[in-house]
């Protein structure tokens, strides 16, 4: 007995139908698809805005900053003093004078190593940083003989006399170089480029580190604290 023929009528109607269904769902599931991403980019940049900041301690950044170098030069003042110092010999018989026009440079400086969690304060609120910085060291005079200019007067002046002369002026210009760098005015400029100096040397790491733009506040001992900020 042969078997019962196939009905091809039939198989070619559930396929096409198979077909649809398929795509209706494919085409159903999309939105949801879309939806579901959009929801996730959503929370994330939710999460991004107002999720608590977890950056570490701004004060441990800041002194990090500072351990890189103990000591730091913020200004240099270019000074001329002009000296004159006498000399007598032989009773007085001999007098000779000798004016000098010595330059001389001082750098003013901070000892970065008395900077410690105590003088520096942070204020999240308003994402600034107070820094107190101990008083400026004013440095030893670096004076410039070799551009030394002389003018000696005398009716004979020996080498010894003329030696004398040259350390005598040496020691009076630089005690003039260390009064005239004690002059308030270059002290002011002094200070002010200190307190750009550690401006630029914390705002820096603590953006790098992820606090974005930091107001720093910088101020030397015996300085009255800036008023907080509203």
């Amino acid at each position: 007995m042969d078997p019962r023929p196939l009905d091809d009528t039939r198989t070619d109607t559930i396929q096409p139908q198979v077909q649809r269904q398929q795509s209706l769902a494919r085409v159903q599931a999309v939105p949801w698809l879309l939806f579901i991403v959009m929801l996730a980019v959503a929370v994330w940049l939710g999460w991004r805005a107002f999720a608590p900041r977890d950056l570490g301690d701004p004060l441990a950044t800041s002194l990090v900053a500072f351990e890189k170098q103990n000591r730091l030069t913020v200004f240099s003042a270019q000074l001329s003093p002009v000296v004159a110092s006498e000399d007598s010999r032989l009773f007085g018989a001999l007098r000779s004078r000798q004016v000098a026009v010595i330059p001389a440079r001082v750098d003013y400086s901070l000892d970065l190593s008395q900077v410690d969690a105590s003088r520096l304060a942070w204020n999240d609120a308003t994402d600034t940083l107070s820094v107190q910085l101990p008083a400026l060291t004013v440095g030893r005079p670096n004076l410039d003989e070799a551009r030394a200019q002389y003018l000696r007067e005398g009716l004979w002046i020996s080498r010894d006399a003329q030696d004398q002369l040259t350390r005598d002026n040496t020691q009076l210009a630089e005690q003039q170089a260390r009064q005239q760098a004690a002059n308030p005015v270059l002290l002011n400029l002094a200070r002010n480029a200190a307190r750009e100096a550690i401006r630029q040397n914390l705002s820096i790491p603590l953006e790098v580190a992820g606090y974005g733009e930091v107001n720093v506040e910088v101020r030397f001992d015996g300085e009255a604290a800036p008023p907080p900020q509203r």
